[in-house]
């Protein structure tokens, strides 16, 4: 979703906000100026909330921080690059496309309509007659239509009133002309040009224009006018309707039933427009999700910038040796040798940062890097053969000096594939390394590599990745389809709470991890079957050898889970877990 249609949807989804707010607390009270302040007020904040920059505000929250890594790693859901995904991704553009001509048109209807309309109170004003009416300049209508008025001219078919009908005639307009009404009735217009379907925006217009409405009948009110003269008044003129789909301030707009309501409604009490604060909250909420979907965005492609704070119990009675052979059971690509010696190294040596002030950077930036793995990469020839593809992930260590070391394969697709991806970490030049409080320092680095078959258009996934393309005669392939998101998601004996607590109770803190300080969030992605049944267990997310094993062996013995489901049938659906590790601080003791 570009960024253009979110802050569209945005936009969208807070005018609804704001509707449902008004008629739920702001409907039924008299303070007719706060209430006009307050509509506009929808307006605004709905248009320029998005653009509001609270990411920074939001990083430095802990809690806010925890709803950011929620929705980065469950609610963003993971975009599959394949011959497979081309098709539907061809499909939902072209379906996209159309839409926006739709949406397109409509706005261009909708605005010659509001230009038309403008033009044609203009042009009645050129050709309506000037008068004085009790000191006051009017433009005289040629037919008996209902009096009107657009921003300081008044309009009144004079000989269709009365003397004291005109009265309470000039005091409703010279109301409208002299509150700047108008401005109200042509910001609400335009809006709901742009925002033609929603139906909020037109029901929040109609309210603009009632409430303005409000104003002017008790203005007339408070001059000194009969009220039930004056409502007798705004019935004899019912037939003349028109001004309901215009932009000038009808003295008859419709609808009267709520109008003479009003005008016979005791004032509310000034207690109650304490009530009118209560949109401060909303308009923050808002502002908060707004930012968390952009900061979630830059946590599911830059993950090491945030890490929860959600701490999981330790326990000291795990063998090392047992963790890495765990590790090895699980399917990865580095031999169990290879972890213990990664795991002595941090050990012996300074600590390995995964986050610091200042990243590590490839000599030219993230797209050097991108264009150095595109033009050196080769697709093995017996990946190619055996049809092997898919996302490997290799991680490794940027020393102090910018150099490469204890390169790694966390992620495996096949023993060939893995090797070349080996073999070009091994090949990249000095890095400018890392830095925290000025000074050059060690980080771990991750960096996924996506090998692909059969696919003419590849678009990159929310991961910042390499796409290595191969090519190989299609054979029909009669696995089921893995879902990413169905009608019906998979769930948790026990819901979310549920999972939670089994994580919690579960995972145990590898000694080696304990010792080498290693800690953070490992993302563990699995598929669960159409029996439930919890499947493929990977990392796309490492922090250690250890610690990603025993998320591994925790995802594992993981009971069955309600099973996910599209169109009533069972099938399987790709699910990501972010399991954090964390050292409680050392206790000090009082002496």
């Amino acid at each position: 979703m570009n960024a253009e249609l979110t802050y569209f949807l945005k936009v969208n989804i807070a005018i609804a906000l704001c509707y449902i707010f008004y008629r739920l607390f702001l409907y039924k009270d008299t303070f007719f100026k706060w209430r006009r302040l307050a509509l506009i007020v929808f307006f605004v904040v709905s248009a320029f909330y998005p653009l509001l920059n609270m990411e920074g505000w939001i990083r430095s929250h802990t809690p806010m921080t925890a709803m950011v890594n929620l929705y980065a790693t469950i609610m963003l859901p993971e975009v599959t690059i394949g011959s497979q995904q081309q098709v539907g991704t061809n499909w939902q553009e072209l379906l996209f496309s159309y839409c926006t001509y739709i949406y397109a048109s409509v706005c261009l209807i909708l605005f010659i309509r509001f230009i038309i309309q403008f033009f044609s109170i203009l042009r009645l004003r050129k050709h309506c007659s000037k008068a004085m009416l009790k000191g006051n300049k009017i433009y005289l209508l040629d037919n008996p239509s209902g009096p009107f008025s657009f921003f300081k001219w008044i309009f009144i078919s004079k000989d269709s009133h009365t003397d004291n009908e005109l009265n309470e005639i000039l005091v409703h307009e010279k109301t409208h002309v002299e509150q700047w009404h108008s401005i109200d009735v042509i910001f609400s217009e335009l809006f709901c040009v742009i925002c033609w379907f929603n139906p909020f925006a037109w029901l929040l217009k109609h309210e603009v224009k009632c409430n303005l409405e409000y104003l002017a009948d008790n203005r007339v009110i408070k001059d000194g006018h009969n009220t039930r003269t004056y409502q007798y008044h705004l019935l004899e003129l019912t037939s003349h309707n028109k001004a309901a789909a215009t932009l000038y301030n009808s003295f008859n707009v419709l609808p009267l039933k709520n109008r003479i309501k009003m005008m016979n409604r005791k004032p509310t009490k000034d207690i109650n427009k304490s009530k009118y604060l209560l949109f401060l909250p909303l308009a923050a909420v808002l502002m908060i999700i707004s930012n968390i979907e952009s900061v979630a965005r830059t946590a599911k492609t830059f993950a090491e910038k945030i890490l929860p704070e959600q701490s999981l119990s330790i326990e000291k009675n795990v063998n090392p040796s047992q963790e890495l052979a765990n590790y090895a059971e699980s399917g990865f690509s580095t031999p169990p040798k290879q972890m213990a010696s990664n795991v002595k190294d941090s050990l012996n040596k300074e600590p390995i940062f995964t986050v610091v002030e200042q990243m590590p950077e490839f000599p030219g930036g993230q797209e050097a890097l991108m264009n150095f793995f595109t033009k050196s990469l080769k697709y093995p020839v017996g990946a190619k053969k055996a049809g092997k593809q898919g996302r490997v992930i290799a991680q490794f260590i940027i020393e102090k000096d910018g150099n490469i070391s204890t390169p790694c394969i966390i992620r495996s697709v096949s023993p060939d594939i893995d090797a070349e991806a080996m073999r070009i970490i091994k090949m990249m030049p000095k890095w400018k390394p890392g830095k925290q409080r000025g000074k050059d320092v060690r980080v771990k680095y991750t960096v996924p590599i996506y090998f692909s078959l059969n696919s003419k258009e590849i678009k990159n996934s929310n991961l910042p990745e390499v796409v290595t393309v191969g090519y190989t005669p299609y054979s029909p392939k009669t696995e089921e389809p893995v879902f990413q998101v169905v009608e019906k998601m998979p769930a948790y004996q026990g819901g979310m709470e549920g999972l939670m607590h089994y994580l919690a109770s579960n995972i145990k803190y590898p000694v080696d991890a304990q010792q080498a300080k290693a800690q953070g969030r490992v993302i563990v992605q699995i598929i669960i079957d159409e029996n439930g049944n919890v499947t493929h267990p990977s990392i796309i997310r490492s922090v250690s050898p250890s610690l990603d094993a025993e998320a591994i062996r925790v995802v594992s013995s993981m009971p069955k889970w309600t099973p996910g489901s599209q169109k009533g049938k069972n099938v399987k659906v790709k699910y990501t877990l972010p399991i954090t590790f964390k050292l409680d601080p050392p206790v000090k003791v009082k002496k």
